[in-house]
């Protein structure tokens, strides 16, 4: 792989910011060591001693006056040593990437912690897309990757996708119009990235099974494609054996991985992280030096703490409670839909994810229904245009998330659209 083919000039230019570096040097050093060379505040002027977290299930954490010192502390601007660790052990458990063992040079797997998600695709994307640019990804999508590309002056392909995502011949007829060789020839205006979310899409709730993926990455392979395999739902998969990842084919060091905790864990403290080739990452850790500088110190050593006493096992079955749940709030508005909308509406039942995406039989554009009518009834939805290329693209779908609502306000929520769908044709 030439990653500098991927790299836009302002990434490029990034270099190394000798203080950052010091603070991983000195996250790495022996106690003994003496340092008047970081700009650290001293930890004994903080007004915050010590904290106790109460976890579910009787398992406590507690910072002493030490760990407090630390967490309240700059920290290297990849993440803290023990959170990456455990992380890149799991993801060689879950996914077991044939990059494990490569070379640096020939894209060997590393990973860095970012704040959720969200900063790591935004990274990414200001990493290698340059003014002019195509990118592909399948529509529709999530609001917040179309706000990241829109402002970066790139051209988006949209790839067609159904109920399963992706689909690999839409992929491999938009790129019929290129040559593959035309990836050695930066004027032919050739796509060098790939976009998708795999499990549980936002907002289709779509997800792509493992041939559909094992097509993709060869098309990824013909056309030299880098995949940005964005998966934040991939531990809401419902159903068991997990679809394999993009990052578990990734023979070639081409697929970036963006996780995240905040379906799992917790939102609010943003943690999620990139694994994908060196190369690739280092550039992200140096943006990240001049911009967030790191997580929260604090937030990655109270998760570090809780998945270290939990062990990867631990962790697992904390998911697999997880997904109960929301196989559970599925369930309930699947059984909704069916007694309120089965004669309006059609949908497709997810199998990983938050949502399902529902198709208003009789309404073209539900901009105006959802938008304006349906508040008024004392429900909300979110309209398909918020999800398209072209916001201003009529679209007769809309979005309904299942997570945090009651059975019961599932249900009242699901017969008072059905109501406003009767009142509206």
């Amino acid at each position: 792989m030439n990653y500098f083919r991927y790299i836009n000039a302002v990434s490029a230019a990034r270099k190394a910011s000798p203080i950052r570096e010091l603070t991983a040097l000195l996250q790495r050093s022996p106690p003994t060591t003496i340092s008047l060379a970081t700009g650290m505040p001293n930890p004994n002027m903080f007004p915050f001693e010590t904290a106790d977290f109460t976890i579910k299930g009787g398992l406590k954490i507690s910072f002493s006056r030490d760990t407090m010192n630390r967490a309240l502390q700059y920290s290297a601007s990849n993440g803290i040593p023990e959170l990456i660790s455990w992380l890149k052990d799991l993801q060689k458990r879950i996914h077991n990437p044939p990059t494990v063992s490569y070379s640096p040079e020939q894209g060997q797997m590393d990973l860095c912690i970012t704040n959720g998600s969200q900063e790591g695709l935004s990274k990414l994307f200001e990493m290698l897309i340059s003014p002019g640019d195509t990118v592909l990804l399948d529509t529709p999508t999530y609001p917040g990757t179309l706000f990241a590309l829109q402002p970066l002056g790139c051209k988006i392909l949209s790839i067609a996708s159904d109920q399963h995502g992706l689909i690999p011949q839409s992929l491999s007829d938009i790129l019929s119009k290129w040559k593959p060789d035309d990836a050695k020839n930066p004027a032919s205006g050739i796509p060098r990235v790939l976009y998708t979310i795999p499990n549980g899409g936002n907002p289709t709730g779509a997800s792509m099974p493992a041939d559909r993926k094992r097509e993709v990455y060869q098309i990824a392979r013909k056309y030299d494609l880098l995949i940005i395999e964005d998966d934040p739902y991939y531990f809401l998969q419902f159903e068991k054996p997990w679809i394999p990842s993009f990052l578990s084919l990734d023979v070639d060091g081409r697929v970036i991985r963006t996780d995240s905790f905040s379906k799992i864990l917790s939102s609010g403290l943003r943690i999620g992280f990139i694994t994908g080739p060196k190369p690739l990452i280092e550039r992200v850790i140096l943006h990240i030096q001049v911009s967030t500088m790191h997580v929260s110190t604090f937030t990655q050593l109270m998760v570090a703490q809780l998945l270290q006493q939990w062990g990867q096992d631990g962790f697992l079955k904390h998911v697999d409670s997880v997904v109960q749940f929301y196989v559970k709030q599925r369930d309930a508005m699947q059984s909704s839909a069916e007694r309120w909308l089965k004669d309006e509406v059609d949908w497709h039942v997810p199998n990983a994810g938050m949502f399902f995406w529902m198709k208003l039989k009789r309404i073209p554009d539900t901009y105006q229904l959802i938008s304006e009518k349906a508040l008024q009834k004392g429900v909300l939805f979110v309209p398909g245009r918020a999800f398209m290329l072209d916001s201003s693209t009529p679209s007769s779908y809309i979005r309904a998330t299942f997570s945090i609502s009651t059975h019961e306000q599932i249900d009242q929520g699901l017969q008072r659209l059905a109501t406003l769908i009767k009142e509206d044709v």
